[in-house]
């Protein structure tokens, strides 16, 4: 009875605080209405057994029409249960929308469209009536036509009418003089998928792709299609960066400002429901529950997460759940903390809840891990819209020891004459000591290695690339930053006297977020002298630890520096995809008038830390995601007491007081570049970057009706003429022998027949060369057996004339005597093979395929 009574308080308490009235009063006439004849007072604890239906609530329009029923249960049942119950209900009497409750757990259901949306706050009355308006047609939504010109068709509605549009020759030109977006295929594509899904009744969609391949053109027609079509009413824009909100706002109002209007919802708190389109932070709406006490659940149709994958964490998570309707999540990286999760261990449920909420793609909609669309780096850079980088491999002295299997060892004598030996390796850089001679050694082969800015060269000015240099910590990007200037006085006394060739970019720094815009406009600190009116920052390099890693839009970027270790993929791409974007240089020479273009075709790569190795060799892509710990504890200064999660100086000890370490440990040790090594990242990309492979395999073939017939029927061949005919190259995943060679890390060739067997399950995986060499002389040893004396000389011989060519060419041409000079297999091993001199080329020129051994 107790519990009884609490949920229809707590129902009567939601239900005023959204501004629902059992009595007229000064703010109006009742709007809420129960069972004719009933009085509020009249109404009994036991109401789930009464048998009159007095729980019913009726929510009415300032009309006194019937707007939504309230179907109430006590709080020991689930109210999904009262769903068929309530529609009746609400069939009976023309009502369009009801709210399931039990005081704790809140459904809003829409009968004309989908499912009940879960809903922490009840919507107001305006709210709703509003809502109302909406008639969602998605059959519309799915036949809307969408082209490359769909977002010119609202820049510059007669367009295709221009006689330079017309011309193919001067088609480029005349979008960029007019500032128009065409869109790309790919972006097409995105748009007709999610227009597909929609058919399927999916309310919630993920666009996973690549940093740089436009994701806010493809949102602007994505929000277009939706307010033109009548599926939306208003669209919700949510970023976690000050400057995405400010780039999204402009993109918007360039793209779509002459039909709909955009705002930043902080700007205009009082007039944002005018607009059909707001872009805001997540943490604005965070901020004192604001989106709970200035918005209602229906004040927007469609709500998109730009970087989905930090929107759905924590307190973000809120914000993003609490709008029903249409769900669409944009993101590079999104997490799959499902995958791996095998279900053993303590506590299974809780775990496999928790990373059911944390997962990207169950929390849209994705239940087989597949996204919505999804278009990747190594498809942009082969389609030619986005670039890799070259990247410079620079260690020096003390980090090339950080990252050995030995680590690097600190001696140190206490004042008591104690001497203590500690060991460090990469992952305590600066956390637990700094050696300024490092950082020294770092910025030095940065600047001295670093791409220039390829305008100015041509006007004879040392101007460095743009730049973003990622640090530990605040402390440590703060001296870099003063290294950095120090140098750059050193090399350009008269550009850079005032200390500004560098500057922090961390959230400590006051107007950080703005100098982010700044930098990304080319307006940090001024512009430069040299040429002449030359669009470019003064300001040549920003340094920062985590401020400018996701989203973050600076198509001129030419370097890009980790002076960090990094040990999480997601945030590996994120930075690698500050660079990635294409760009084209240009100045007008004031003298000449003559227009100058560069184009990017590059960006370097500095990684102090063998990052780029640990992501090509050791890091274990299949392994079980951990999921973050829900509280974090800082540590505490066991002298004063006082936090600090940086490392300053003195003895560290967790809230039980357990020591952490000791540190951090000023090294003067004096440390330079050991080595430097460059290396141009081609069209098949990083390991990272290929890993979609595995995905594909999964995608391409296992789920290609077509293909698993002619494989399970025992075609083989028609299933390898398939896979090269339509499956291999396709914009999908551009799966290729390249690329599953390089995502497998395989050291020779494969052929398809062996690719669809480990894609089948017929083989484990694919057999290295020494395995499949050691296969071959298996089958070689079976037919012709070798006795034990000359075992030895004839295995070596049967291997070497397989891989190395040059072994072949002299025994072919039978100049034995080279085989003196040869590395892997002499003239005296030769001499011991007896029989078996033509045994061996014979049977492997007619059963051993030498391509397969090739790299």
């Amino acid at each position: 009875m107790q519990k009884e009574a609490s949920a229809r308080i707590k129902i009567n308490k939601l239900l005023e605080e959204s501004g629902w009235r059992f009595e007229a009063d000064k703010n109006g006439s009742a709007n809420i209405q129960l069972e004719p004849g009933v009085k509020i007072a009249e109404l009994g604890d036991d109401f789930e057994n009464e048998t009159k239906g007095y729980i019913d609530f009726l929510l009415l329009d300032k009309d006194g029409r019937a707007l939504v029923v309230v179907e109430a249960k006590k709080e020991s049942i689930d109210p999904l249960s009262a769903k068929e119950q309530a529609r009746n209900y609400a069939r009976n009497i023309n009502a369009r929308f009801i709210i399931l409750s039990n005081g704790n757990i809140h459904y809003f259901w829409d009968t004309k469209h989908g499912n009940p949306d879960t809903i922490s706050r009840f919507p107001t009355q305006d709210s709703i009536t509003q809502y109302e308006k909406y008639i969602p047609n998605p059959i519309e939504l799915a036949n809307t036509k969408v082209d490359e010109n769909y977002i010119i068709e609202s820049q510059m509605p007669n367009f295709a009418n221009d006689p330079d549009f017309q011309d193919e020759s001067k088609r480029g030109e005349f979008l960029r003089n007019n500032s128009l977006k065409q869109m790309r295929p790919y972006q097409v594509n995105a748009i007709k998928a999610l227009q597909s899904s929609t058919l399927e009744n999916k309310n919630r969609f993920l666009f996973e792709m690549a940093t740089g391949t436009g994701k806010t053109l493809t949102s602007a027609a994505i929000i277009k299609l939706f307010l033109k079509s009548g599926n939306a009413r208003r669209v919700l824009f949510l970023v976690d960066r000050l400057e995405l909100e400010d780039q999204a706002h402009k993109a918007f109002k360039q793209y779509l400002g002459k039909d709909y209007t955009t705002v930043i919802y902080k700007d205009s708190r009082d007039s944002w429901r005018n607009a059909q389109i707001v872009v805001s932070t997540i943490q604005t709406f965070l901020a004192g529950d604001r989106y709970k006490k200035e918005f209602s659940p229906t004040d927007f149709e469609m709500v998109i997460s730009d970087e989905a994958h930090r929107s759905i964490g924590g307190n973000s998570r809120a914000v993003f759940e609490y709008f029903v309707g249409y769900k669409l999540g944009l993101t590079a990286t999104p997490k799959d903390y499902l995958k791996g999760f095998d279900g053993e261990g303590a506590d299974t449920q809780r775990e496999f809840e928790r990373r059911q909420l944390l997962d990207t793609y169950k929390t849209f909609g994705c239940e087989s891990n597949k996204p919505t669309f999804s278009y990747d780096l190594l498809a942009g850079v082969k389609d030619g819209f986005l670039i890799n980088p070259i990247v410079v491999d620079a260690r020096t002295e003390i980090t090339t020891e950080l990252l050995s299997d030995d680590g690097f060892a600190v001696h140190s004598t206490t004042d008591e004459g104690e001497t203590i030996n500690e060991i460090f390796n990469e992952r305590h850089y600066e956390r637990k000591f700094f050696n300024e001679e490092t950082n020294i050694a770092m910025c030095k082969a940065f600047m001295d290695n670093g791409f220039f800015d390829p305008i100015a060269k041509k006007y004879g000015s040392d101007l460095f690339g743009k730049s973003i240099v990622f640090c530990v910590s605040q402390k440590h990007a703060s001296r870099v930053t003063n290294i950095l200037n120090k140098l750059a006085f050193e090399k350009w006394p008269e550009q850079y006297s005032e200390s500004n060739f560098a500057v922090q970019v961390t959230s400590l720094v006051p107007s950080a977020q703005q100098m982010t815009i700044n930098f990304s406009n080319n307006m940090l600190n001024g512009k430069v002298k040299n040429p002449e009116g030359y669009d470019s920052s003064k300001t040549r390099v920003a340094v920062t630890v985590g401020m400018m890693t996701t989203g973050y839009d600076c198509q001129d970027i030419l370097n890009l520096a980790l002076m960090r270790p990094v040990f999480s993929p997601a945030e590996f791409v994120q930075i690698k995809g500050r660079g990635t974007r294409k760009y084209r240089f240009e100045y007008t020479d004031y003298a000449t008038k003559e227009t100058i273009t560069e184009s990017k075709e590059h960006f370097k790569f500095f990684d102090f830390f063998a990052t780029c190795e640990y992501f090509e060799n050791d890091f274990k892509y299949d392994e079980k995601i951990k999921i973050p710990k829900i509280k974090k504890v800082e540590a505490v200064d066991s002298t004063t007491g006082t936090k600090d999660s940086t490392g300053t100086q003195g003895e560290f000890v967790d809230e039980n007081g357990t020591k952490i370490f000791k540190g951090p440990i000023d090294l003067a040790t004096e440390d330079m570049i050991a080595s430097v090594k460059e290396s141009h990242i081609g069209v098949e990309g990083m390991r990272i970057d290929r890993e979609g492979f595995r995905r594909a395999v999964e995608e391409d073939i296992l789920a290609n009706e077509t293909l698993t017939s002619l494989w399970n029927n025992g075609d083989i061949a028609g299933a390898e003429d398939y896979t090269k005919t339509n499956i291999f190259d396709k914009p999908s995943h551009y799966l290729n022998l390249q690329g599953i060679r390089k995502t497998f890390n395989v050291d020779r060739r494969i052929t398809v027949r062996e690719f669809l067997q480990v894609a089948f399950g017929q083989k484990s995986g694919f057999e290295s060369k020494d395995e499949l060499l050691e296969s071959e002389w298996s089958k070689f040893a079976e037919i012709n057996p070798v006795d034990q004396e000359h075992y030895a000389p004839v295995k070596s011989f049967f291997k070497a004339y397989i891989v190395d060519p040059q072994v072949r060419e002299i025994i072919d041409t039978k100049q034995l005597a080279q085989l003196n000079f040869c590395a892997s297999f002499d003239f005296e091993e030769y001499q011991r093979l007896n029989g078996f001199k033509a045994m061996v080329p014979t049977y492997i020129k007619d059963y051993v395929s030498l391509n397969t051994f090739m790299n």
